[in-house]
């Protein structure tokens, strides 16, 4: 009897901690574009706290970007996931997701502003500190949250998951005001050595306080199951980067939240 009250009260306080993550979809607009993010915020705290915005992969706002708002929102975040593409423009296929990105990609001037545009939605929410932002981005979100600290965005970290490192405009780093934190797949093959001593060189040359973490044996998007588990396709999930690239970022928010 004892057991089955100890099961039934941890399955209760599962239940309301799960219960206290509220998500809502929002529309806001960069220029004349519509666009449509994902919010999560812990709905049992009251105070104002962190705000964190998300950059999506490649192919849009999908169930593994909302997954990472809610993970943030149970740590006590508000979490934005911001909307780069447009309202409805989701790639599906690789090869449109590649030609959608490549538009962001090539104009480094839009994916920053609406980069922007999803930070500046995340500061007018109700729970939000807006003194106190991080954002954080996977692949090609990796990519926009680097521009948008290059950018001179008033934040005080970014984190890029698996991300592209490269910018045409490395002298942009001396307007970096947060603090940086690349987490990488040591033998991802989209990302080459080449390009991630250029990003080093830029921080070093930009004065920019950074760091660098370098994951043996996994490839690009290691943080997404749904990427698969092999490794020779380029792009494959690997649980062990996945936990240990969070738990960096957890720590780094501690150290720019303190």
């Amino acid at each position: 009897m004892k057991k089955l009250l100890v099961i039934l009260a941890v399955l209760f306080f599962s239940v309301n901690a799960e219960a206290s993550v509220k998500t809502k979809i929002i529309e806001y607009k960069q220029g004349d574009t519509t666009l449509e993010g994902y919010l999560a915020w812990d709905d049992s705290k009251t105070a104002k706290r962190p705000g964190v915005l998300i950059v999506h992969e490649w192919n849009g706002i999908n169930d593994h970007m909302k997954q990472r708002a809610e993970m943030l929102a149970r740590l006590g975040y508000v979490a934005f996931a911001a909307d780069i593409y447009g309202k409805g423009i989701r790639p599906a296929a690789p090869s449109e997701a590649a030609k959608t990105a490549g538009i962001y990609k090539n104009d480094r001037h839009l994916l920053r502003a609406r980069a922007r545009a999803g930070m500046e939605e995340l500061k007018k929410q109700k729970f939000v500190d807006p003194q106190r932002i991080a954002a954080i981005g996977y692949c090609f979100g990796g990519t926009a949250v680097l521009e948008l600290a290059r950018d001179a965005a008033d934040m005080r970290g970014v984190v890029s998951f698996h991300g592209g490192l490269s910018t045409p405009a490395p002298q942009d780093a001396k307007n970096i005001k947060a603090k940086v934190l690349a987490l990488h797949g040591a033998d991802d093959p989209f990302v080459k050595a080449e390009e991630v001593g250029a990003f080093q060189d830029e921080m070093r040359k930009g004065g920019i306080d950074w760091q660098f973490v370098s994951y043996g044996n996994a490839v690009h998007s290691f943080t997404n199951k749904a990427a698969g588990s092999d490794n020779s396709k380029g792009a494959a999930y690997n649980e062990k980067a996945d936990r240990r690239s969070w738990e960096a970022m957890k720590v780094f928010f501690a150290e720019i939240f303190k």
